[in-house]
């Protein structure tokens, strides 16, 4: 809106073309043209082919992905549940309640990754809460990593919720129980979609908290991505991150069509 004439104005858009280009589309294009070369010595690639990315779908990186897709959407759906119940509960405390309550869900993404897992090890390695050398123990730090998120997403489409529907549906006699079903729920649902992706996609992508806490029996697919890279098998690691990729886009335009559709409704 400052650009007033049409010449700073393309100036403006080329710059930012060009930004996204270098910064976005630039590293990941290397990374799938990684994944579909045989070899790369010199300035461009060779023996290019789906080689690498068919080895990429079998053995040890399949059972990545696999594992990988279910600890996201576990792990998604255990975090939406609880940062939708914390966000609700909160909305009726007191300010300095509140507060306390936003601070204390984003604690986990104001430390490090790799602290989050080093704590979770520590705390659940011993009985009665013997995590350690499972799969809940990844699941368990995935969910913390990406509660905040949730919580984030469905405070703020609360603190923008109109409560004359609310009140509405009070002074007609609704009970609090049936307010939430049949008004508020409804209401939240193109947001409870959005923290939805966005649990899955960042777990689908984590890797520090993962590294300190998976068993052999649960490596997702950036641990066997990092494996192969710590290897050297670079090209191999990039035709598993291609999938990574296309594997997490797809999953999010499958969140995103049922959150289109629950939004119609």
């Amino acid at each position: 809106m400052l650009l007033w004439n049409r010449r700073s104005r393309a100036v403006a858009l080329a710059v930012f073309g060009v930004v996204v280009l270098v910064v976005f589309v630039a590293p990941l294009a290397t990374v799938l043209l990684a994944g579909l070369s045989g070899s790369w010595t010199g300035a461009l690639p060779s023996g290019l082919g789906l080689g690498r990315v068919g080895a990429a779908l079998t053995g040890e990186n399949l059972a990545s992905l696999s594992v990988s897709l279910q600890t996201a959407f576990v792990a998604g759906a255990f975090a939406l549940f609880l940062g939708t119940w914390a966000a609700l509960a909160a909305r009726d405390c007191p300010t300095w309640l509140r507060r306390f309550t936003d601070a204390v869900f984003h604690l986990p993404i104001a430390v490090p990754s790799v602290a989050i897992g080093l704590g979770l090890l520590i705390a659940f390695n011993s009985r009665p809460l013997l995590l350690g050398g499972t799969r809940w123990i990844v699941i368990l730090a995935h969910a913390v990593l990406v509660l905040a998120f949730a919580f984030s997403s469905v405070s703020a489409a609360l603190d923008r919720l109109d409560p004359c529907y609310r009140q509405a549906a009070e002074s007609l006699g609704a009970g609090p129980v049936r307010v939430l079903l049949r008004v508020t729920l409804p209401l939240l649902l193109p947001a409870l979609g959005a923290a939805a992706g966005l649990a899955v996609a960042l777990s689908m992508g984590e890797l520090g908290a993962t590294v300190m806490v998976y068993p052999a029996t649960w490596k997702t697919l950036p641990v066997t991505i990092f494996g192969l890279t710590d290897r050297g098998q670079a090209l191999q690691a990039a035709a598993s991150t291609a999938i990574l990729l296309l594997v997490t886009l797809l999953a999010l335009a499958v969140l995103g069509r049922i959150r289109g559709r629950a939004a119609l409704r």
